[in-house]
């Protein structure tokens, strides 16, 4: 082999040993290998949203399934691990108005308190006590009919969904990617 060919066999195999250091985000995850079953019970509702905690509870536990091996239940017995919340409070706020002083455009806001918690060890793993997301969405225009009132409860019924989808990724990322 030729001095050449040496040099270059030597820089290939060097390059081949070496990793940059970069992963795929999602593709990982920091929790002790024993952690294979996961509780996810109904999150708690301290507003007058109605059936907000089951469309945040489900993403959750959907965005959970799709993320890992682990396997979700409903409740908290012979898991592994547990991740209990509350949603405490929801706000929507008028963001931007008509000529004639019609809202046109409401912000959507919710808070929610989290805690992820190892059952082996007793140990809370993650946890924020003050999540906060918010979305905004339109009003669609109208006369004040019936048809415009479903139609902005409609947009708001859209707004929970993408605030729970939302709500979902950051709080599975983060428990997962040990942000």
């Amino acid at each position: 082999m030729t001095r050449k060919g040496v040099v270059l066999a030597f820089a290939l195999s060097c390059m081949s040993s070496v990793s940059c250091g970069y992963a795929l985000v999602g593709s990982g995850s920091f929790l002790p290998d024993y952690i294979e079953t996961v509780g996810i019970p109904m999150f708690e509702n301290s507003t007058s949203v109605f059936e907000v905690e089951q469309l945040v509870t489900q993403e959750v536990r959907q965005e959970f399934i799709g993320r890992g091996s682990y396997r979700v239940v409903a409740d908290i017995d012979d898991v592994d691990a547990v991740l209990e919340g509350s949603i405490d409070d929801i706000d929507i706020e008028p963001a931007s108005f008509t000529d004639d002083q019609q809202a046109s455009r409401y912000v959507f806001t919710l808070t929610a308190r989290i805690a992820f918690k190892d059952l082996t060890t007793d140990e809370v793993l993650w946890e924020n006590p003050r999540l906060v997301f918010s979305d905004e969405y339109e009003v669609a225009s109208g006369g004040g009919d019936v048809q415009s009132a479903s139609s902005f409860f409609g947009q708001r019924s859209n707004a929970v969904e993408r605030i729970a989808q939302d709500f979902a990724e950051t709080v599975v990322s983060s428990i997962l990617e040990a942000f």
